[in-house]
């Protein structure tokens, strides 16, 4: 039997959940492509608007995604229970992460929010910290609606539906574009708010996600059945603890992967606001291609929670294997577009001529990573699966904090590479992260 006979059926099933998940995440960074190609037109051969957003929506993300990470911990439980048919227990993990992710969201919003004035102790230039603040502080207003989104988003995968969020995340990005539009440049009457409006864009588009998630809940009766009874009461400890057991592991490597992406984006930002603009271009990229990877780990969580709820080992092993293979092969195509496209890409993004070179030589050590991050990334998502998550943040902190960060600092600064010795760490994180991931799962399949 050949390889691909013997795992076309897992092939098919990861891929009939990942597609749409793909495609959301698609949508997503179609958001970011739009704000980074909108702000950058904005500017000109003015890089100081590119590089005020690339730091502002850097520092917004290392706060959000410890939230996203905390609510992903929903997935893995839903699925266990679903597969059992338990849906009871479903309805009561659904009311309680709705009520625990927005109270966290609201709270982490005025803490970003606070949290302001901080962004000038962080050696960045003080005019790109002035352009930065107000679309930080804009963003700050979305948390709270972004959560409880996800806390249906990660329900709705936990069930096995993928579908809706990708709709809803498909019109919503629409909506963002046009929100950008109008908001960037002063359209229709209205003022023109640069960087700002990009940042009041994004949080205008989260608004809408949660009224149609939360509206799509209601209308199907499929669903409408989960939110029956639905109070603050609903608040249960026992439930919280359950859902931070595994959610506050998974936000601790989100928050630690992250935050090596966002302490080299600082570190570069010491270079100068060139290096800063060709970083942000540089990494939208990279993050075009991670959210394929990323839409294949969360399709191995559901996936691997369902045959570890009916306890199959034999389909999760298959499924773990189709997952790694599907990833290798999209991880490789990434790799060769970023190197023969470098010195054109960057071109759609600034007319600025330095800006444009830093950014074709990083795009190589973009391409350079993608397999380690690839195989990392869906390697949390089947542990996930398993619901073996406190091990991640131990990798996690080996990788990202011991070895990416001082390599990278090496690297750019003692080392004279600059922005590129920065790229290059990356790969020494994300191959350690991923080698001692992978040897986690083959101990944990071979236990069960």
């Amino acid at each position: 039997m050949t390889l691909f006979a013997k795992y076309k059926e897992q092939y098919r099933k990861n891929l009939a959940l990942s597609i749409p998940v793909i495609l959301t995440q698609v949508g997503q960074m179609v958001t970011q492509l739009a704000d980074t190609m909108m702000v950058g037109q904005y500017g000109g051969e003015d890089s100081l608007p590119l590089a005020a957003v690339s730091f502002g929506s850097s520092m917004a993300f290392l706060i959000l995604i410890g939230c996203i990470g905390v609510a992903l911990g929903l997935t893995p439980l839903v699925g266990e229970r679903f597969a059992q048919g338990n849906k009871q227990e479903c309805k009561s993990l659904l009311h309680n992460a709705l009520i625990f992710y927005t109270l966290l969201g609201l709270l982490v919003g005025v803490a970003q929010y606070a949290a302001s004035p901080l962004l000038y102790y962080l050696g960045q230039p003080v005019d790109v910290v002035n352009g930065a603040i107000p679309y930080y502080q804009m963003l700050a207003y979305s948390v709270p609606f972004m959560l409880f989104f996800f806390g249906f988003k990660s329900f709705l995968e936990g069930v096995g539906n993928t579908k809706v969020v990708m709709t809803i995340t498909i019109v919503t990005n629409a909506l963002n574009v046009w929100f950008n539009y109008l908001l960037i440049y002063g359209h229709w009457g209205l003022p023109a708010m640069g960087a700002e409006g990009a940042g009041l864009a994004t949080t205008l588009s989260r608004v809408a996600s949660a009224a149609m998630v939360f509206g799509y809940f209601l209308c199907k009766k499929q669903y409408a059945d989960y939110l029956k009874g639905f109070t603050l009461r609903a608040l249960r400890l026992d439930r919280v603890r359950r859902l931070l057991s595994i959610g506050l592991p998974i936000a601790g490597q989100m928050f630690l992967e992250s935050s090596a992406f966002v302490g080299t984006a600082v570190m570069i930002g010491w270079l100068g606001e060139v290096s800063l603009s060709a970083n942000q271009i540089a990494i939208t990229l990279g993050n075009c291609a991670f959210m394929v990877i990323l839409s294949i780990g969360s399709a191995a969580t559901i996936r691997i929670s369902h045959c570890y709820g009916q306890r199959n080992k034999e389909e999760l092993r298959l499924a773990t294997h189709a997952t790694y293979h599907l990833v290798l092969a999209w991880s490789l195509l990434a790799s060769l577009v970023f190197i023969l496209l470098r010195h054109d890409i960057p071109r759609l993004f600034t007319d600025n001529e330095e800006v444009i070179a830093i950014t074709a030589d990083l795009m190589f050590f973009v391409a350079l990573y993608q397999l380690w991050d690839g195989m990392q990334n869906v390697s949390v998502g089947i542990l996930r699966g398993l619901q073996d998550v406190k091990i991640i943040m131990p990798i996690a902190f080996v990788a990202y904090w011991l070895i990416n960060l001082p390599a990278g600092y090496l690297l750019g600064i003692p080392g004279g590479m600059g922005a590129s010795g920065f790229y290059l760490s990356y790969s020494f994180g994300l191959s350690a992260a991923a080698l001692l991931m992978m040897w986690r799962i083959r101990r944990k399949i071979r236990a069960l």
